[in-house]
């Protein structure tokens, strides 16, 4: 058994961990770190958890664990393992954002990487240490990849994405409390999103020399989970060409699929799947993507990480069913 302990194990992000490291048949979970809630039940922090978990929360760790999921928040996993030290067997996977460029990507002798299974699978099987890819980076990298490994971007590329009200974190704002985000719809940080420079790293990990914009627009929606994202840029060929390249592109692609009709975010919450839909309009092509993004955006994602590192089969612990109503 792989024996796991997560540092910050109070937000959504790390509930969604626990709820799905539960019940995967190679893992024991060792401890879950939280200086806030030492000593509570981690039931009593996650309801949904009740009878599925006996384990408190501590402000000790096991530096001798398998594999350990940093749920901190961005930018304070750099402080945490600068104060603290596991074994050199310790597999790591950071769920913030701290090492995901690569200027960031070497710190204490450790060598993080960029943990999007459908862009480096190879490398991340033999990894000691992941970063996480974003949730927004997600959704619209995998919309895009195809499109920049064949040399086709080379317009600039429109996104509108919306994401729910889990994406803001645990701590409630101005933003997130129920009567300002209940019935009202609104964008933030248009154009400047930080997941803007992950996604053009790995485009340009594809396709070199790419230098076209990325208009990107995200937005709050007013529901719990989610990221519904369409993107467009002018494109030469066909409809039917562009579908071929994705459905080539995701062949062996365990958990990114494409559909030939109209999507919707209820086939893909609380799943690992990303769902692409793509249609030719006006010279424009379409691409809609839509991933939960808490688990293909966050917590699944990291234990598809998990489980390439460790030689699993990529769906152990992930076989997971949409509720579509």
């Amino acid at each position: 058994m792989i024996k796991a302990g997560i540092i910050g194990g109070s937000g959504y992000t790390a509930g969604e961990l626990l709820r799905l490291l539960v019940h995967h048949p190679e893992v024991a979970l060792d401890f879950v770190y939280s200086t806030t809630n030492a000593g509570v039940s981690i039931a009593k922090q996650h309801p949904d958890l009740i009878a599925e978990i006996d384990l408190k929360f501590t402000d000790k760790v096991n530096p001798n664990v398998d594999v350990l999921f940093l749920c901190l928040g961005h930018g304070r996993s750099r402080s945490f393992l600068e104060t603290n030290s596991f074994s050199a067997n310790t597999k790591i996977i950071d769920l913030g954002n701290d090492f995901r460029l690569e200027d960031d990507q070497q710190f204490l002798g450790k060598n993080f990487v960029y943990g999007l299974p459908e862009l480096q699978k190879e490398k991340i099987k033999s990894a000691q240490h992941i970063a996480n890819p974003g949730c927004f980076a997600t959704a619209i990298q995998l919309a895009l990849l195809p499109l920049a490994s064949a040399g086709k971007l080379t317009d600039a590329v429109h996104v509108n994405a919306t994401t729910g009200s889990t994406g803001a974190g645990v701590m409630p704002g101005e933003t997130t409390h129920f009567s300002w985000r209940d019935n009202n719809f609104s964008s933030y940080k248009v154009f400047t999103h930080q997941h803007l420079d992950e996604i053009e790293q790995s485009i340009k990990q594809l396709q070199n020399g790419f230098e076209t914009p990325i208009f990107f627009i995200p937005n709050r929606g007013n529901f719990s989970k989610g990221i519904y994202a369409t993107i467009y840029t002018q494109y030469g060929d066909s409809e039917q060409e562009a579908i071929e390249l994705y459905s080539n592109f995701y062949k062996e692609a365990e958990f990114t699929v494409i559909s030939d009709s109209a999507i919707h975010l209820k086939q893909v919450v609380n799943t690992n799947k990303c769902i692409l839909h793509i249609c030719k309009k006006h010279g424009m092509l379409l691409i809609t993507s839509v991933i939960d993004n808490l688990i293909k955006g966050a917590s699944g994602q990291a234990i598809h990480n998990m489980n390439l590192m460790f030689g699993l089969e990529e769906k152990t612990g992930l076989a997971l069913k949409a509720s579509a109503f």
